[in-house]
């Protein structure tokens, strides 16, 4: 007699551009879990930062998810356009299967203060960072059909305003819009929260800004990806269940 096993539940995570970010980090670690992802990225982003685009992530990406094996897809879109979050769902969906787990990953972060930040650059902040959240969030909560507790969104926020004004400005947006979903989705059975990881060096980190984030940390070391994958992963399972509508630390005690 041959037994099937329980199809795999669907995490949709934005943001995975890179094999050494935070999003990979949280799908690799959700795959080895047992889940199936969709990812998003956008290459020209990466491009246009100092760290540049990585050739061949999302094939790389989807290479390691498919290591522990899950299915995956990954879906180019640029969040900044107000189409963008239906039509990833749209493809999530038709590669996958219905979305049980929403990871809010993305970023549009450029340096600039109160005096130096144009009127493009803060729009489109917010359009990558809050408005494309709640239209994700949105567009989730309109197509779920897990069964009831089973829903998670997790959402990657930052408190870092100073100098960094518009990425700061609508992170904090962000919070809101993800904090609201865990009272107005509570009909679904969904849980919503907001992670700040803190200080993790991706590769932006210049040696002094390592520095002085070690001196800031009481167990002296930077964050990693996979120290904010392992939380994602807590709050994605049963266990998680009752961690809902909370703003969490997940910085090693970071004072900065």
């Amino acid at each position: 007699m041959t037994t099937t096993e329980p199809p795999r539940p669907v995490a949709l995570i934005t943001g995975v551009g890179r094999t050494v970010g935070i999003g990979a980090g949280i799908a690799r670690r959700l795959a080895a879990s047992g889940w199936d992802i969709a990812f998003t990225y956008w290459t020209p982003y990466d491009k246009r930062m100092a760290w540049g685009a990585e050739e061949g992530a999302p094939e790389a990406v989807s290479a390691a998810l498919g290591a522990s094996g899950a299915r995956s897809t990954a879906i180019e879109a640029d969040l900044s356009g107000p189409d963008a979050p239906s039509r990833i769902f749209d493809e999530a969906e038709r590669r996958l299967g219905p979305v049980t787990a929403l990871v809010l990953s993305h970023a549009e972060s450029v340096d600039s203060g109160l005096l130096d930040t144009t009127v493009e650059s803060f729009d489109r902040h917010f359009a990558v960072n809050a408005r494309a959240t709640w239209l994700l969030i949105r567009e989730y909560g309109l197509r779920f059909r897990a069964g009831a507790g089973t829903g998670r969104i997790v959402a990657l926020t930052s408190d870092h305003t100073v100098g960094n004004l518009p990425y700061g400005a609508s992170k904090g947006a962000l919070d809101r819009i993800t904090l609201a979903a865990a009272h107005e989705l509570a009909h679904l059975g969904v849980t919503a929260n907001v992670i700040n990881p803190g200080p993790v060096d991706t590769g932006w980190m210049s040696e002094e800004i390592q520095e002085a984030c070690v001196a800031s940390t009481p167990l002296g070391r930077l964050g990693t990806p996979q120290d904010t994958a392992h939380l994602v992963e807590f709050l994605c399972s049963p266990q998680g269940q009752w961690i809902n509508g909370q703003l969490l630390k997940s910085n090693g005690g970071s004072a900065s």
